[in-house]
């Protein structure tokens, strides 16, 4: 990306420079479209499921922008000589089923050969300029929740090698499958301006590139970080890690002062998230609104898990 030059259109408001979850391009006063595509290998076994988790991962950076999806394009890559067409069609109803309850349309989409399976969704939404989510705007002070707990990467690692239970199994699909719609409803009553949601780089690589685009450093407070579940910690034991996460712990640990931090906090908060929560950077004035806003939408978590500070560089401490 650094050998691509940057756009100068002034109605770009949000580009790659700041690694945001989504594009976003102004159409007038009122109204700017989001613009975002994302797309994985199979994660579960069962392709509907597979096809909603994708679509709603993919659907999660209009709604980390603050933005309401309008139309979405499938993307899909299959090998045709080992996967049927009543799979491919199941994958594809699962992912029109998640778009359908974000009331986005799928209005076609672009297939091709391919040795491996993918599929995801490029997404098209609707913001306000003046009431967009930003991973740019986080402020000294600013209190950090959590929408979802951690540990997707390492469960569906597990689930690979047969050692994840099914009651565990059955959590991270419930979670991974639940849309982050929340970010529209937060953005549209002015509640959030900053935040991020935590996908494939972890929590602390969202977080990171949150703290460099602002300007600022942040405090996480491992112990209070939610997980899906105390057997999360047993698959890591387990080595049940994914490569992703890997790279990112390899890669977090240039800007995060780690402490006293676990092996497993560790691998936890820079685990590798399909369809993860939303990061939110929350006022204090503004705490309790939000938090009654998220129990009313049903999120699986609210956690405050840390805050904003200001920093001369963008680190992140970590409590534990």
């Amino acid at each position: 990306m650094r050998q691509l030059s940057q756009s100068t259109d002034g109605n770009l408001l949000v580009g790659s420079a700041t690694g945001d979850d989504a594009g976003v391009y102004r159409l007038d006063r009122h109204r700017a479209l989001v613009q975002t595509v994302d797309f994985f290998t199979p994660i579960v076994d069962d392709p509907f499921t597979y096809g909603e988790i994708a679509a709603a991962n993919s659907l999660s950076d209009v709604y980390a922008m603050g933005g309401r999806p309008l139309t979405a394009l499938n993307i899909m890559g299959m090998p045709t000589e080992f996967v049927p067409p009543r799979a491919i069609a199941a994958i594809l109803r699962g992912g029109a089923t998640k778009a359908k309850e974000a009331g986005c349309a799928i209005v076609g989409g672009h297939t091709i050969r391919n040795p491996e399976p993918v599929y995801g969704l490029s997404v098209t939404g609707l913001v306000s300029p003046g009431r967009m989510i930003t991973n740019a705007a986080a402020k000294p002070g600013d209190l950090l929740i959590l929408t979802k707990p951690l540990g997707t990467g390492i469960i569906t690692t597990g689930i690979k090698r047969g050692l994840t239970s099914p009651a565990l199994a059955r959590r991270a699909i419930r979670s991974m499958r639940q849309l982050n719609a929340v970010g529209a409803e937060l953005a549209e009553r002015g509640l959030v301006r900053a935040g991020t949601d935590v996908t494939g780089f972890g929590l602390l690589g969202h977080l990171a590139a949150l703290c460099l685009a602002s300007g600022t450093g942040a405090e996480i407070d491992a112990s209070r970080v939610p997980v899906l579940g105390k057997e999360v910690f047993a698959l890591i034991q387990k080595d049940c890690v994914p490569g992703g996460s890997r790279q990112n712990q390899e890669t977090a640990s240039a800007r995060v002062d780690w402490g006293a931090a676990t092996t497993s906090q560790k691998v936890l908060l820079t685990d590798a998230q399909t369809s993860g929560g939303l990061l939110l950077c929350v006022r204090k004035t503004r705490l309790d609104a939000v938090l009654a806003l998220l129990g009313l939408s049903r999120t699986l978590s609210a956690a405050v898990v840390g805050r904003i500070v200001a920093a001369q560089t963008p680190r992140i401490r970590v409590q534990s």
